[in-house]
């Protein structure tokens, strides 16, 4: 995605803002913007979110369908990501700019998410070998004033979390013919388990320091960045490098404890709120979105 062009002086104030740990809005090196996260909002989806971060908007919708086990991991069901990056987020994203950053999200998150460390994908088996879950994972880029991937991760987290799949009750007739029916008891319902599901913490390098939950402007000022995947125990599951700048070891030791500490520390309060406004119910203020 193209920067933001900042002028020379621009650049440099804030540069030395980062050097003295005071951003051009106030905050530290390593303190996030201010969040919302609204979940249940899009209603013919299996699990949903909303989360605004500054100006960042994304919205997460789950849907789970049955489908075929891949062959390597036959007792296994697994994710597809879908990501649509709205021309009215950012001009930016018009034409094929929006196409490729859509593919290269994406993609990111197939290597963050997909895997049986992050998600339990053995509880969405349904016959081994014959059928599972699937759940589709559409993420809606809605306004962007950077850092997308911890906005974009923080939503999945939370619409995984807020996902109820069906229970299906196979039955056998005489000739063995297997018969599927799924319950439409909304109770009678199976739920994720999300606590090892990790967060992604992007950290800018600005001059000598490093920042994260970057916004445009500081992105435009930033050499290189580094993208890691954070469990609630502070385990990192996924390190990427981006930006066409180079990173010294020193910079990568600095930026990638950080980022285990930051990430660390996002998983708690994530998880206090999703379940707060689960517990509320039907008596929560919803704020009508989609729906």
């Amino acid at each position: 995605m193209a920067a933001v062009q900042v002028s020379e002086a621009e650049k440099v104030y804030i540069m030395h803002g980062v050097r003295d740990d005071l951003r051009l809005d106030g905050r530290g090196c390593e303190d996030y913007r201010h969040m919302e996260i609204e979940t249940d909002v899009v209603s013919n989806t299996d699990g949903s979110a909303k989360i605004s971060l500054g100006h960042t908007d994304v919205l997460v919708g789950v849907k789970a369908e049955i489908g075929k086990p891949k062959p390597m991991v036959p007792d296994e069901g697994y994710l597809e990501f879908f990501v649509d990056c709205s021309a009215n987020a950012t001009p930016e994203f018009e034409g094929r700019g929006g196409e490729e950053l859509g593919v290269e999200l994406s993609n990111t998150l197939y290597k963050v998410f997909n895997n049986r460390h992050s998600v339990d994908l053995r509880s969405l088996c349904i016959c081994p070998g014959e059928n599972c879950w699937v759940l589709y994972v559409d993420v809606l880029l809605l306004q962007c004033d950077g850092n997308l991937f911890d906005a974009i991760s923080i939503a999945i987290k939370a619409a995984l979390f807020n996902t109820r799949i069906p229970k299906v009750h196979i039955s056998e007739d005489e000739e063995g013919v297997k018969e599927m029916e799924l319950s439409d008891d909304p109770y009678d319902c199976m739920r994720l388990n999300v606590e090892n599901v990790p967060c992604i913490v992007t950290l800018c390098k600005i001059g000598h320091r490093h920042v994260v939950d970057a916004t445009l402007q500081e992105k435009a000022c930033s050499v290189a960045s580094l993208l890691i995947s954070v469990t609630h125990r502070g385990t990192v599951t996924c390190v990427r490098k981006m930006g066409g700048g180079s990173l010294d070891p020193e910079s990568i030791f600095e930026m990638t404890e950080a980022g285990k500490r930051v990430g660390k520390a996002l998983h708690a309060p994530l998880m206090e709120l999703l379940q707060k406004e689960e517990s509320l119910g039907k008596k929560r203020q919803k704020v009508g979105f989609l729906g």
